[in-house]
């Protein structure tokens, strides 16, 4: 039976192994509880209600056109942007690998082979000696981390990689929306350069019978000048037209990040079919969905890490090293019985005065986790506003188109009413001027107010954080 000391002993060697197996499990860091959203719950909508919860489909889903679908995916494989928020990501990731390597042990091996020489005079044999030394050995190292110091800096590391990813899908996103509003635009000018050509095309024929009147003394010179000047307005006006087109072609081939085929196709022609209907009122926790709140929730929970591992580095840290393998005084004996070497070791270092070094770098910690809330808190304001004023737009908008129509029918009417009543010698030509004016802008208006709301529907699936898709899936979030 053993003696009651030794028995004391065991005792207390078990009870210490039981504390460092307790102590391991725990973790310094605080706990991630998500910060309450500093917004409603709901988007008000006076006159269709809350509506019903439904996040928006895949791209592929949300964008029907098929030549808009084509340039979608042509861009996100060329798009120089998104390649470089691509590799941006591989960067991060290879990062957290190189901080995941801390988990485990290292090892090491080496050989190691060595010649020397001590003269008579300084050999403890007054002869002089010739060495040779050959070894070759495996060598570990490992930290206990009790603490959970390098645990937290590997979830430190992860979080900064997942929000990095989450970067990457806003890139995508922001791009998918930009190239839809630039091809919009584009349908838009095709739109109004065409209404322009057949202004033109009208003017001119009225001005050819303003001329034929002048010159039969029907009408005064200020009729004819009168005429010349709205044509040349509205050719003018083509020019200015033509040039943006170009600018917008060339546009949508930088985001493209190819060329991009010239193609006439009007607003007109393509505007029933080219996004699909979102809801019209949605809950406002389907903006967790966004990259970027998800991203900032990411950079909160890595802050979180980082101060479980200022917390850990008051505490000691223990290493363990280990080498095993052969030396001989010869080559050829290093495989023999009885060449073998090993060492174990264990080093504790405890910090005792550091100047304040470790408590600084715990408040610096706290206070980046203070401004990763603040950060979290504003992004999600920012995306309950973007998706306010995408519904509002679109909301608005479609008021705005049904009542421009509507003035664009009077318009079209009191134009056709002036030529006539100028041409039976009612009226001058000053009333044709200034209702083919009005008639000209409210055309032009009212095309790119319907360009508007459909881009106000874009913006909304952008707003909502998009859908998923293959391209978009995240790493895992807990890869232990």
């Amino acid at each position: 039976m053993p003696p009651a000391g030794v028995e004391a002993m065991n005792r207390l060697h078990f009870g210490f192994l039981l504390a460092l197996l307790l102590v391991a499990g725990c973790s310094l860091s605080p706990e991630h509880i998500r910060p309450a959203s500093p917004v409603p719950d709901v988007w008000a909508l006076p006159d269709r209600g809350n509506g019903a919860a439904a996040r928006p489909g895949r791209w592929q889903s949300f964008f029907v056109a098929p030549a808009l679908a084509d340039l979608i995916a042509l861009a996100l494989e060329n798009n120089r942007d998104l390649r470089v928020a691509v590799q941006r990501v591989e960067v991060v990731r290879s990062q957290y690998r190189i901080q995941r390597a801390e988990l485990f042990p290292h090892l090491d091996g080496g050989a190691h082979s060595s010649r020397t020489k001590t003269p008579a005079d300084l050999s403890y044999t007054g002869k002089t000696i010739i060495a040779n030394s050959f070894s070759a050995s495996l060598s570990a190292g490992w930290e206990l981390d009790l603490w959970g110091r390098v645990r937290n800096l590997d979830t430190a590391a992860l979080e900064s990689w997942l929000a990095t990813d989450e970067a990457r899908r806003a890139v995508a996103l922001n791009l998918i929306a930009e190239i839809a509003n630039t091809w919009l635009v584009g349908r838009e000018l095709d739109e109004r350069i065409a209404l322009a050509a057949r202004t033109i095309d009208s003017r001119r024929d009225s001005a050819r019978i303003v001329r034929r009147r002048y010159e039969v003394g029907a009408s005064p010179r200020l009729d004819l000048t009168l005429a010349e000047t709205l044509l040349g307005q509205a050719d003018s006006a083509l020019t200015v037209l033509e040039q943006q087109r170009e600018r917008t072609q060339n546009a949508l081939s930088v985001l493209v990040g190819a060329p991009v085929g010239a193609e006439i196709v009007a607003l007109s022609s393509v505007e029933a079919a080219v996004v699909r209907d979102l809801p019209p009122g949605l809950p406002s926790t389907l903006l967790e969905d966004r990259p970027d709140i998800r991203g900032a929730e990411n950079l909160l929970r890595a802050a979180e890490a980082d101060i479980g591992a200022a917390r850990a580095a008051f505490f000691p840290r223990i290493a363990l090293t280990g080498e095993y393998g052969t030396a001989s005084a010869a080559l050829d004996g290093l495989f023999l019985g009885g060449s073998r070497i090993w060492t174990l070791a264990a080093n504790l270092s405890v910090p005792l005065f550091d100047g304040g070094r470790l408590l600084g770098a715990l408040d610096a910690a706290k206070a980046q986790r203070s401004m990763a809330v603040a950060e979290y808190e504003r992004t999600v304001q920012t995306a309950f506003r973007d998706v306010a004023d995408a519904l509002a737009a679109r909301r608005w908008l479609g008021q705005q188109v049904a009542a421009q129509q509507r003035t664009l029918d009077a318009l079209t009417e009191r134009a056709r009413l002036s030529r006539l009543r100028y041409l039976h010698g009612a009226s001058t030509y000053l009333d044709v001027l200034d209702a083919e004016r009005d008639l000209f802008a409210t055309e032009q208006a009212l095309v790119e107010t319907r360009r508007a709301r459909l881009s106000s529907e874009v913006n909304l699936y952008a707003a909502l954080g998009g859908g998923d898709d293959e391209t978009d899936r995240r790493p895992p979030h807990d890869q232990d």
